[in-house]
């Protein structure tokens, strides 16, 4: 039980981690996009 407890705890930072990593490459690539059509990203 002890286990499974631990796994649960530590798999939050890894989806958090996860989550924040796919923001962070679609604004990176909107952000290149917008350089190429020569517009801001807001």
């Amino acid at each position: 039980m002890t286990t499974l407890f631990a796994f649960y705890v530590l798999i939050w930072p890894a989806l958090t981690l996860g989550v924040l990593a796919l923001i962070c490459r679609a604004v990176i690539r909107d952000r290149r996009q917008a350089r190429e059509e020569n517009r801001e990203l807001v």
